[in-house]
């Protein structure tokens, strides 16, 4: 029904060792970063920061349920899509960029996957397109139920800003790189 919500404001990354969250992350992040290829160069070359520190950590929508609901959707294949308002970022929340790792966390803020951003386009909330929609892979899949399902979720979460048809809306396709579907 609805998406990201302050989509990297979690950015949840490497802590103390005594943060039992940071050390969940730490494991996660060695174990998807072998299994999904990345940092292969790093055998040869050494490994650097961008191998050993863990990319931003969110999860999808506002509450426990729908980030379960929509990570299940994630990890069966069905949603290689998500969306936010193009208003949630900033200088500190940057948009999200192409060839970007995320780890997708579950309702009660385990990691459970890991994503790489394949592409993105801002569009105007009223110019999203019926593809685009299917893709998110939630309700019916169809536009109707995308526009239905997304003006209550950004008429419920933003903040400072109302919701309007012509609302810039970050449209962001994504691949799922750990767990490999089988």
């Amino acid at each position: 029904m609805s998406d990201d919500i302050d989509r990297r404001a979690d950015g949840t990354s490497a802590g103390s060792s005594e943060d039992p969250r940071a050390a969940e992350l730490l494991e996660f992040w060695e174990t998807a970063r072998v299994r999904a290829g990345e940092g292969k160069v790093g055998v040869v070359t050494g490994f650097g920061v961008s191998a050993t520190v863990p990319p931003p950590a969110w999860s999808f929508g506002d509450n426990p349920e729908l980030a379960d609901g929509l990570l299940h959707a994630v990890l069966s294949g069905e949603k290689t899509a998500t969306s936010s308002s193009h208003w949630e970022y900033d200088d500190e929340t940057p948009v999200p960029a192409v060839g970007e790792l995320s780890i997708i966390l579950d309702g009660d803020g385990h990691p459970r996957a890991l994503i790489r951003t394949t592409s993105v386009e801002i569009l105007p909330f009223d110019q999203v397109d019926a593809d685009f929609a299917a893709a998110e892979g939630e309700d019916d899949r169809t536009l109707e139920a995308w526009r239905a399902g997304h003006r209550d979720y950004f008429t419920r979460v933003l903040v400072g800003h109302e919701f309007r048809d012509d609302m810039p809306v970050v449209c962001e396709r994504f691949e799922l790189r750990f767990p490999r579907k089988r």
